[in-house]
């Protein structure tokens, strides 16, 4: 800790006024999401709890009926729109999180054979990389969604569609780890460390896992903040589509949805307080991604 501490990179993060303000509003929004059951004033997908005589409450404004003030208002089904944003970013943290990791493994692992190997696997990877990045990716994760769920039995789509949705977005943010790691093994692997662990007989598995592998996560760190980032808003956007998180679980991305239904008939705050929570959580790990690559780099410096 008190390496860390006399680090670069603390020393950067403290005189960084956009990384500190960017980095505590990633941990709030984080904490309250895990909290929820404890910050949240009601579930609002517990039917029990609901009343329909709430419904679009304006915020802090006594409902007509029941007398009750909610801090954000509430929506057609009379639910506490703060409980839903709070239990609604679990949902897209989950599937931001197990997204990313699940790309930053293909495309981690994907790289490091590219790089390490050559020829045509070299080849085939980085030309199939090159074929997926002249599509957006949320066109692609929207392929792989449609085929995924066409391939599934009807009895199991619903349970598998969190699943599926994870799935779709890892695999089409994968090709940027894949071409950072096969580039940075490129290098590593024409150093004399490399060398030596040839000579002394170590297999090409040992090479890459032991010795390569750990040298060229540095930048890997900087691409999974930012796809952290993609992943939120790609999910955002599938479930905006009504592609994505079933109705009963919404994320920010249905609750988006279900807002825009009702934006002219006079209940903004349904689609506002949403929206701003995905802007706010999406731009501040955007920026922080950004100042994390500034500083990691020597090169910038």
């Amino acid at each position: 800790m008190r390496r860390f501490l006399q680090s670069d990179l603390f020393y950067s993060f403290r005189y960084s006024p956009v990384a500190i303000v960017s980095f505590v509003i990633i941990v709030f929004i984080i904490l309250t999401a895990i909290f929820a059951d404890l910050i949240a004033p009601n579930n609002p997908f517990d039917p029990a709890s609901l009343n329909l005589m709430n419904g679009f409450t304006p915020p802090m404004q006594a409902n007509d009926f029941t007398g009750e003030t909610f801090l954000m208002g509430t929506d057609d089904q009379g639910r506490d729109l703060f409980s839903t944003i709070l239990y609604g970013l679990r949902i897209s943290l989950f599937v931001g999180v197990m997204a990313v990791m699940l790309a930053m493994l293909l495309g981690v692992m994907l790289g490091l054979v590219a790089g390490f190997v050559g020829g045509w696997i070299d080849s085939f990877i980085m030309r199939f990389a090159d074929i997926q990045m002249t599509f957006p990716s949320i066109l692609v994760a929207m392929l792989i969604y449609g085929v995924a769920k066409g391939i599934l039995p009807p009895e199991v789509r619903y349970e598998m569609s969190i699943a599926v949705l994870i799935m779709s977005i890892g695999l089409s943010e994968w090709v940027p780890f894949a071409r950072t790691v096969r580039g940075s093994t490129l290098v590593e692997k024409e150093k004399e460390y490399i060398i030596a662990a040839k000579m002394v007989g170590l297999s090409r598995y040992q090479i890459m896992i032991r010795h390569i592998l750990p040298n060229v996560l540095s930048p890997v760190l900087v691409i999974a903040t930012i796809t952290f980032a993609l992943a939120i808003i790609a999910e955002a956007t599938l479930s905006f589509l009504g592609v994505g998180v079933p109705t009963t679980k919404p994320s920010l991305g249905t609750l988006i949805r279900i807002g825009q239904d009702f934006l002219f008939s006079g209940e903004w705050w349904i689609l506002f307080f949403p929206a701003v929570t995905l802007l706010a959580f999406a731009l501040s790990i955007n920026l922080f991604g950004d100042w994390l690559r500034d500083t990691l780099n020597p090169k910038l410096k």
